[in-house]
């Protein structure tokens, strides 16, 4: 069976919409019983247990006073029944058909350990900086075949031992998509998964902000397993993007120009907010987004 662990601090207006999408259609036909679903409920101050508690018994809730994404994920791992297992966000919108979807691509036999589905970022509403931020980094290389940035990755047995033996990182989603070589990663795209991107420019550069500082502190935690030896025979792998990236673009896209320069606007102005938290090592700040949890 497989199982989904959704981690959820504070989610109460979102994760409703999140769940109801789960088990909307998993009465069709040859769709089976659905799958599992964890909701682990993690510091939370809000309504988001009763929110999830109130969809039925096909949703278990699990309450720990502790907030934290990765505590939260193992606590979900301890509850969850079954293989493939999905991690979601509960901001994010995932139906039953992709899960299927999903698992599909997991059991080819192809030698995937771990998938995500294709992203849908509904533009509409924000800042005109911020579409054109969006714009251009869903077309960045590292940003079409990683498995981060979606909200969602699923992952076989294998796949979970691997992730499981990754030290906590703010960064879990992008560390996670660096563990699977190219060939052991598959982006599903017959599969899609709705992430809202944030309206305002003040909470585009949070959320970059915080991608900063998690990508820096991912960068010493992988320099500290080279520099012990514990590399696990993969070479290294990195999701930055380079000036080459973005110059590429512009010779395909020549009118992607002016989105190019708030692209780097935004990446200076995050690098330059993020020095602060990486020099003082604070790698536990969550600058969260609320504009994307907006009605």
């Amino acid at each position: 069976m497989t199982s989904i662990v959704i981690p959820a601090h504070n989610e109460a207006r979102v994760i409703g919409r999140l769940l109801d999408a789960l088990l909307s259609d998993t009465a069709a036909a040859g769709a089976g019983p659905g799958p599992d679903i964890v909701v682990v409920c993690n510091g939370c101050t809000d309504d988001t247990a009763a929110v999830a508690g109130a969809r039925g018994p096909r949703v278990r809730v699990v309450q720990t006073p502790v907030p934290g994404k990765h505590g939260a994920l193992r606590l979900g791992d301890e509850h969850a029944e079954g293989f493939p297992r999905l991690y979601v966000d509960a901001d994010v919108v995932l139906r039953a058909a992709d899960v299927r979807a999903l698992e599909a691509a997991l059991a080819d036999g192809q030698g995937v350990l771990a998938a995500a589905p294709g992203r849908d970022l509904p533009l509409a509403g924000c800042a005109w900086a911020v579409r054109a931020y969006y714009r251009v980094w869903q077309l960045l290389p590292a940003v079409r075949e990683g498995l981060f940035g979606r909200g969602v990755i699923a992952v076989t047995e294998r796949g979970h031992a691997r992730i499981a033996a990754l030290p906590p990182v703010m960064a879990d989603d992008l560390a996670a998509s660096l563990a699977f070589a190219p060939a052991e990663r598959r982006v599903v795209e017959e599969a899609r998964v709705v992430v809202s991107p944030p309206r305002t420019w003040r909470d585009l550069l949070r959320r970059r902000i915080r991608a900063a500082t998690s990508s820096a502190e991912l960068e010493r935690v992988q320099a500290a397993a080279r520099a012990a030896g514990a590399g696990g025979g993969r070479a290294a792998q990195s999701a930055r993007t380079g000036t080459a990236d973005l110059r590429a673009l512009v010779r395909a896209q020549p009118g992607l120009l002016p989105a190019v320069g708030v692209f780097l606007v935004a990446a200076v102005a995050a690098r330059r907010g993020a020095r602060r938290a990486i020099r003082a090592g604070d790698f536990s700040t969550w600058l969260r987004d609320e504009s994307s949890r907006e009605g």
